[in-house]
């Protein structure tokens, strides 16, 4: 019997090293001839892409508005507006990508997904969990990864990490102690699921972030005998 696709999340903050994780992790089940798929969020598809650029990176958005003659009347994103704009590029990412691949037999490993909202959208801006947990729902429709992977990383490491990458998006400019309540979120949602969830010191070596992802995905990578 072949193995069963997986759903694995790799979520944390800025700067805590997820697509290097997911890079070394496609690679790993690939060597072993297992289909994987890496992907992103906002992101995956042509639509998630375009809205990732409106959301994480709002100077574009600026542009557009100097195009119309009314850049003037440019604000920053609301955070109930960010928070629907990431159910629109997830909706999309859902239907188009990750069912489909899972459908296939295809791992998907994903550079966040539901939980960053929480964590960003909930602990991050203050919005209301019932809101968060309706736009959730209205996007995935049901869809949870069967593992989340939580790289933890101090934040004043992470924020410098990002920092000496090329530019800074709306998310990575806030200040560090809207960085703290994601992270403090992060770790509050893992607590709450710990069979779920697995929170990794994102400092540690690269090859034991992935051993450690490795053994906790093994049960779920071997079907039972039938």
């Amino acid at each position: 019997m072949a193995n069963r696709a997986l759903f694995i999340a790799l979520e944390g903050g800025e700067g805590a090293g997820k697509s290097t994780l997911q890079r070394a992790l496609v690679a790993r089940l690939e060597a072993e001839g297992r289909p994987a798929v890496a992907t992103r969020e906002p992101g995956g598809t042509p639509l998630s892409e375009m809205l990732r650029q409106l959301i994480r990176k709002p100077a574009l958005a600026r542009r557009f508005y100097a195009i119309l003659g009314d850049e003037s009347h440019w604000d920053r994103i609301s955070p109930m507006a960010e928070l629907l704009l990431f159910a629109a590029a997830r909706a999309q990412h859902v239907d188009t990508r990750i069912r489909p691949s899972l459908d296939r037999g295809v791992t998907v490993i994903s550079d966040r997904f539901s939980d960053s909202t929480l964590a960003y959208q909930g602990y991050g801006r203050g919005l209301p969990r019932p809101e968060l947990d309706e736009a959730i729902a209205l996007a995935t429709r049901g869809l949870r990864p069967d593992v989340v992977v939580l790289l933890d990383v101090p934040v004043v490491t992470g924020l410098a990490r990002k920092r000496a990458e090329t530019g800074r998006d709306q998310i990575g400019q806030e200040t560090a102690a809207f960085h703290e309540r994601v992270r403090a979120g992060y770790l509050d949602l893992a607590a709450r699921e710990p069979l779920r969830w697995l929170v990794l010191d994102a400092l540690r070596p690269a090859a034991d972030l992935v051993d450690a992802v490795w053994q906790q995905t093994s049960g779920l990578r071997t079907p039972p005998a039938s």
